[in-house]
């Protein structure tokens, strides 16, 4: 008797095993169906998108097509395919607006290019794209459950966009394209006001003012030299007690000095 307890769960697997074998070599899309569902459900979700994967053309229009298509969109996401999943999600949203899982489905495909989203260093294209959808998300769903979450997510997308506009103004900085860095820097701040980087990107601005100003030819440096004494008065009208003061202080004495020159 207890041989048969510990035989019974082996005998249902390969049972189970047996029978998705046969709905995958099968030409009956109705027993796919229903095997991909029992694959779905016992969370073997990439056997369910095998299943899926040969029977979505021939369901399309069918009264079983909305819940094989939501099955097969989070089969996706469940499985880390964000590309596929995304695009299965859209797809589900357009064609089943009044479906209850048409708001789940929404977010998880806004969802699915945060998870595509790199690190900051390179091409943010998917970044653009995730904020765009959660926005949309945001504005179509302003009561749903999951806004605090988009809300959230979309934040941290936004703080990555930041922090890399930062670097690539800081870049012009370190190969001392001191023009760009300044062009740079201004845009920055332009479009990030309430920056933590503010501080930081105000001494960085004075430092390629200030390092332009002092090697220019005698005809621009007049010129440059006051933009640089108005980068610093920029930086301690923020940040007085900036941690940066003593460098920048350093600056403006030379600044001053090199002025002196073109007051007589």
């Amino acid at each position: 008797m207890k041989n048969i307890i510990y035989l019974l769960p082996i005998l249902f697997l390969f049972s189970s095993c047996s029978e998705y074998q046969k709905a995958l070599k099968s030409e009956d899309i109705a027993f796919k169906f229903v095997e991909a569902t029992k694959m779905y459900e016992a969370k073997k979700y990439t056997n369910a998108i095998r299943l899926f994967d040969q029977i979505a053309p021939a369901y399309k229009g069918k009264p079983q097509a909305e819940r094989m298509f939501y099955m097969y969109a989070n089969s996706l996401y469940l499985t880390k395919q964000y590309y596929l999943a995304a695009y299965q999600f859209e797809s589900f949203v357009s064609s089943y607006p009044k479906s209850d899982k048409v708001e789940e489905s929404a977010f998880r495909g806004a969802k699915c290019f945060s998870e595509l989203s790199p690190v900051y260093t390179l091409d943010q294209t998917d970044t653009y794209k995730a904020i765009e959808k959660l926005q949309d998300f945001i504005d179509i769903y302003p009561e749903s459950t999951n806004l605090p979450e988009a809300n959230a997510i979309a934040k941290k997308l936004r703080e990555k966009l930041e922090l890399k506009a930062y670097e690539n103004a800081k870049v012009y900085n370190n190969i001392s394209d001191y023009k760009s860095s300044m062009v740079a820097f201004d845009n920055f701040l332009i479009n990030y006001p309430g920056t933590p980087f503010k501080e930081k990107a105000l001494f960085y601005k004075l430092e390629s003012a200030y390092s332009l100003a002092i090697n220019s030819i005698p005809s621009k440096m007049e010129e440059r030299l006051l933009s640089a004494k108005a980068a610093y008065a920029t930086l301690v009208k923020y940040y007085s007690n900036s941690e940066y003061k003593p460098k920048a202080d350093e600056m403006l004495a030379r600044i001053d000095n090199d002025l002196k020159q073109f007051s007589k």
